[in-house]
């Protein structure tokens, strides 16, 4: 899991699949955070992304960087504690000029059943569960 977070945060940028119907949604995102043994993202609970994720928490997230790519397929769950909430804004104060973790806005989604695969090339797939 650490080798996921590390290259996530590395790429600064990932893109983010979800569902609406049977429509595939897919969107630029850059949060990342390593809480309690857990990988997180952040958004907005008003946005579109986040209502797609409690209809359906299936999702898969692609990154690339030097020539690997990674693909992560995953369901995310919310996390409502104020302490995920926090933990991700202080990783990320940029965002609280947006977000705090008492607004009712901010709301964190935990990777669960992840199936990451790193690819390239160059060389074989190498693929983590966690």
């Amino acid at each position: 899991m650490q080798e996921v977070y590390d290259f996530l945060k590395n790429a600064e940028t990932y893109y983010l699949a979800t569902v609406e119907g049977d429509q595939p949604r897919v969107r630029p995102f850059g949060t990342i955070d390593l809480f309690e043994g857990g990988l997180y993202i952040q958004t907005g609970r008003k946005k579109d992304v986040a209502k797609q994720l409690y209809n359906n928490p299936k999702a898969e997230i692609c990154a690339f960087k030097d020539g690997t790519w990674l693909r992560i397929a995953c369901r995310l769950v919310a996390d409502d504690r104020r302490e995920a909430r926090k933990h991700m804004l202080d990783a990320y104060p940029s965002l609280r000029a947006m977000y705090n973790e008492d607004d009712g806005n901010t709301e964190v989604f935990k990777l669960t059943d992840a199936t990451a695969t790193f690819s390239s090339f160059t060389g074989a797939p190498k693929t983590v569960r966690f």
